[in-house]
């Protein structure tokens, strides 16, 4: 920490508080807030960057969903289910992150983010229509599967655009609406944050001074994003879902092939 600028603790700050605001209405803030980090710190092992990102970015999700559970219309009983499997799947990733060769999985995100992308952009009814009621027990057995499992676990092991891959989710396998799906999602992302936090944590990999100044930005733009995106409906998710997908793609084939 003593050799962090006060220009570079104001630049990430700001960068926490945009990442805030794009993690609260559809998702993706790793996009700004962790090349925020590995830019701002380059004489840190960016291992402490991931770490101080889980530890910032779990702050601004937690306001995002206690805003979204007080005026949206959000299962919570079935939100928390979803979050405390997450929780330990992420944990779980987060120890075999050093194992796994990035480079690998990143051409496969980027063709899945693209079909997502296509498919949201050809069908502008997707995530609009009024929720379909109580999941049947089917389809919540796969989100706890594919939400909780598979993406909580990706989350640990690798990051990018875990919020967005969430509303997806939601929508497709429990047919929310985007405005549900996006606050279902704060609350399963505080618990894929909470779960590498802890193995970050414990291996000694926060800058917690560091975290502190930033969550308190990241917390200022969660509140904001979620305010608006309640005030905007599934519409403005939608737009916001979409720019983020195709920053998130030209974020991982810059990191894939970029010089």
């Amino acid at each position: 920490m003593s050799d962090i600028t006060f220009t570079t603790a104001v630049l990430l700050c700001i960068a926490a508080g945009l990442a805030g605001w794009i993690d609260a209405v559809v998702g993706g803030g790793g996009l700004l807030q962790l090349p925020a980090l590995l830019i701002g710190l380059p004489d840190v092992s960016p291992t402490y960057a991931l770490g101080t990102n889980k530890a910032v970015a779990v702050t601004g999700t937690s306001i995002a969903a206690v805003t979204y559970a007080r005026r949206a219309p959000v299962d919570v009983r079935l939100a928390l289910r979803l979050g405390a499997v997450a929780l330990a799947a992420a944990g779980g990733g987060a120890l075999f992150a050093s194992a796994v060769d990035k480079r690998v999985l990143q051409p496969l995100i980027m063709v899945a983010l693209l079909a997502v992308a296509a498919f949201v952009f050809l069908r502008p009814q997707f995530g609009t229509a009024s929720p379909g009621g109580t999941p049947s027990r089917r389809r919540a057995a796969a989100a706890l599967l594919v939400v909780g499992v598979g993406i909580g676990f990706y989350d640990g092991i690798l990051g990018p655009g875990t919020g967005t891959f969430l509303v997806i989710a939601l929508v497709a396998l429990l047919h929310m609406n985007l405005l549900t799906a996006s606050a279902t999602a704060k609350v399963v992302n505080v618990g894929t944050n909470l779960g590498a936090l802890a193995v970050f944590a414990a291996g000694g990999t926060v800058l917690w001074r560091l975290a502190a100044g930033m969550a308190l930005f990241n917390m200022a733009g969660g509140w904001v994003g979620a305010h608006m995106a309640l005030r905007r409906g599934s519409g403005f998710v939608r737009v916001v879902l979409l720019v983020v997908v195709a920053g998130l793609v030209a974020r991982l084939a810059w990191d894939q092939w970029g010089t």
